[in-house]
């Protein structure tokens, strides 16, 4: 008899276990082969010690509290636009669904993001199923439709030009 998976959304809240966050928003993408967190203050010592606070101080996650890890790696990480960078990683506890996990995050800034947590295939492979229609956190709405920009197109095509297209 097969077992069931847990479904899960295309996002999902987590919790980070033993750092007292709890419901951070969390992107679902099968697309992205890892998962990724975003930090800010990232260094490392000339002991080798690697640090970073969670999160960036625009974040409503963010405490400034200093993490401080010893186990750790690099990997480069290709991402989304097809840049590659070169990117620590380290394993958090989270929580998500009724699951605990131990999973690997890349760190990197994620500030200009929806989602301040990305969950990659990895991740998620063989743990739960995705169904794409299912939406725990509305997606934020950051861009014009297609009908406001059309709209915005016919008023002055001229003026539409040289803010979406030519950004002279």
């Amino acid at each position: 008899m097969e077992r069931q998976l847990p479904i899960i959304g295309i996002n999902e809240r987590i919790s980070l276990v033993g750092l007292r966050r709890v419901n951070v928003p969390a992107k679902i993408d099968t697309g992205a082969d890892g998962s990724a967190i975003w930090v800010s203050d990232l260094k490392v010592t000339k002991d080798g010690v690697l640090k970073f606070k969670l999160f960036g101080p625009q974040s409503p996650f963010y405490t400034g509290k200093v993490i401080c890890r010893t186990n750790y790696n690099v990997a480069i990480i290709r991402g989304g636009n097809g840049i590659e960078q070169i990117r620590y990683r380290t394993h958090f506890r989270v929580h998500l669904k009724d699951k605990r996990l131990k999973l690997l995050f890349s760190l990197s800034d994620r500030s200009t993001h929806n989602f301040p947590v990305i969950i990659g295939r990895r991740a998620i492979s063989g743990r739960f199923l995705v169904d794409v229609s299912r939406r725990t956190i509305p997606q934020p709405n950051l861009s014009p439709s297609t009908a406001e920009l059309n709209q915005e197109n016919t008023q002055n095509p001229y003026q539409f030009y040289k803010k979406y297209v030519k950004k002279s």
